[in-house]
């Protein structure tokens, strides 16, 4: 009879290389370096680019325009998340109630919009 055990153990083995090649690959191109450092520069590296731009024109083509409404949305959110606003919420462990105010209600009305977005139009 053969050995499953040892059969699953090496497709597991050869898909950790696989998935490790892949990680490898995303590190040499810099963007989750980019992402985390909210840094507008992931804008001029061609291998996030060339891929995001295409993406854009095939939405444009297609008219999809809830689409690219929610990708605006979501780029305008990972900027927001790295202003000095943002770094000053917490202060000496403290939540600043009067600086979280207004991102709660503008993150409400953003919230809003998206659900129009999907449930409010046909």
């Amino acid at each position: 009879m053969p050995d499953v055990g040892a059969a699953a153990g090496s497709a597991a083995d050869k898909a950790d290389g696989f998935f490790d090649k892949i990680v490898d690959f995303l590190n040499s191109t810099h963007i989750p370096r980019q992402v985390s450092d909210v840094d507008l520069g992931l804008f001029s590296n061609p291998w996030f680019l060339i891929p995001f731009l295409s993406l854009m024109g095939w939405w444009i083509y297609k008219q999809s325009f809830r689409d690219i409404i929610l990708v605006l949305i979501l780029m305008g959110i990972w900027y927001l998340s790295g202003t000095e606003y943002m770094q000053t919420l917490i202060v000496d462990g403290e939540l600043q109630i009067g600086k979280i105010l207004p991102v709660m209600f503008g993150g409400a009305a953003v919230l809003g919009f998206v659900i129009y977005l999907f449930f409010g139009r046909s």
